[in-house]
């Protein structure tokens, strides 16, 4: 069953540029690792600093896998000497979608 795992970063007005572009080079890496399927990275208007990363796998095997063998990689620790609290990640599941809305 596929899953959504979902980042959630804060970063401070001096590490927003630094902290773009290293969870940018993280989702970049993702690509290339068993089960990865997509992601998006959505910056909240009016919070520049606090990032959302929303990424689908094939399995929680496979997005627990990746996170157990990035933690030591160095974009890794990067990220997270520049956010203002602790990385929040969430693991779930889709009940419920839609394409486009019209209103």
């Amino acid at each position: 069953m596929a899953v959504f795992s979902i980042w959630e970063s804060r970063f401070p007005p001096e590490n927003r540029t630094a902290g773009r572009q290293v969870t940018e080079a993280i989702w970049r890496d993702m690509q290339t690792c068993d089960g990865y399927l997509r992601h998006v990275i959505v910056e909240d208007l009016d919070d520049p600093g606090h990032l959302i990363v929303v990424s689908e796998w094939q399995s929680r095997a496979a997005a627990d896998t990746v996170l157990a063998e990035y933690a030591d990689h160095e974009n890794a620790k990067r990220v997270n000497s520049l956010v203002a609290q602790p990385r929040r990640r969430t693991v779930g599941r889709a009940i419920a979608s839609a394409g486009a809305m019209q209103c």
